[in-house]
């Protein structure tokens, strides 16, 4: 494919609007070329970076559309599965919000359709392509703090009073270990290359959703406890420690957002290096890497059976989690 990737979007949502709409007009090589939205006044944000914008009424129309390479959903939860196979079945790349499904079972079926179609299918778990996590995956694999002993991570922020939030509603697929969990669980395996042998949390429900869970793990090698929260103030952290130092982000999952993308390697005699990211986009990484599989066949760096390992994890907590 010589020409850039031409994207539609299903939905006018929040995210799409703020974060991956401006991400894909940013990307190389890449055209936020239609929306699909019953609403024309929900476009306009949209068109005021993408003014070139066509619109469809319905989703389907947009899947129909000839000139859509690819596809970006950014719809509630419990929706992404189906929409993620109508995409498929349309011949259209996709990139699907995480968590692209609810159960692991239903990550195996996008797989089989994925295999069928010949289509690029994918979650978009946007921290790998961060340049933060890539070092952190080069600096343990490389051995910069020795052998890895533990794992420790935080990720957390306070919606109660927004009531109406999908993230809070059950039969939308809310919940904090959905909605951010998969990035305390997502991002150890991917700095490591290990799965959790053990992995087992205590969660708070509320309404029908965890608000909040503490997780403990054992990975071959070392051992890993995290907390997510959606009934607490703001934070996030993750930290590495091993043998012969330790590495600490200080902005992993939001960056630039909750704060400066920073990495922070703490040596002998309490020597730091710490390497700063200002300018970093891991929404635009994401496309173009997308965009880079589309055009070239590279190698996606976070396929789907990834996703699954995640995905898993998630399932074994839900299934023998205790109540707090």
């Amino acid at each position: 494919m010589s020409t850039p990737v031409r994207w539609g979007i299903l939905g006018a949502a929040k995210f799409a609007r703020e974060h991956m709409g401006p991400a894909i007009h940013a990307a190389r090589h890449a055209e936020l070329a239609a929306l699909a939205t019953s609403s024309p006044d929900k476009a306009e944000p949209f068109r005021a970076f993408a003014p070139g914008l066509r619109l469809h009424a319905d989703y389907d129309a947009l899947l129909a559309d000839p000139e859509i390479d690819a596809v970006y959903i950014p719809l509630p939860n419990h929706l992404h599965v189906d929409w993620t196979l109508k995409a498929i079945a349309a011949g259209k790349a996709v990139l699907t919000e995480k968590p692209i499904a609810l159960q692991a079972a239903e990550i195996d079926r996008i797989i089989a359709a994925r295999e069928a179609a010949g289509v690029l299918a994918a979650e978009a778990f946007m921290i790998v392509h961060h340049p933060q996590w890539q070092l952190v995956r080069d600096w343990i694999a490389e051995g910069r703090i020795g052998e890895l002993v533990h794992v420790r991570g935080a990720f957390s922020f306070d919606n109660s009073a927004d009531v109406t939030n999908i993230r809070n509603k059950p039969d939308t697929g809310g919940g904090a270990l959905r909605d951010i969990g998969v990035y305390v669980l997502g991002s150890v395996r991917f700095a490591t290359g290990q799965e959790p042998e053990e992995i087992g949390a205590r969660i708070r429900w509320d309404n029908g959703i965890d608000g909040f869970a503490a997780i403990d793990a054992r990975f071959p090698g070392f051992t890993y406890a995290s907390y997510v929260s959606m009934r607490m103030a703001p934070y996030q952290e993750m930290s590495f420690h091993g043998t012969a130092g330790t590495i600490r982000l200080t902005a992993p999952f939001n960056a630039n957002v909750f704060g400066e993308a920073r990495v922070e390697l703490h040596g002998p005699g309490l020597q730091i290096e710490s390497r700063r990211f200002p300018a970093a986009s891991h929404y635009v990484a994401q496309v173009e890497a997308f965009g880079d599989s589309l055009r070239n066949g590279t190698p996606y760096p976070c396929p789907l059976e990834f996703t699954r390992g995640t995905q898993d994890a998630l399932d074994r907590i839900y299934a023998g989690a205790t109540s707090l």
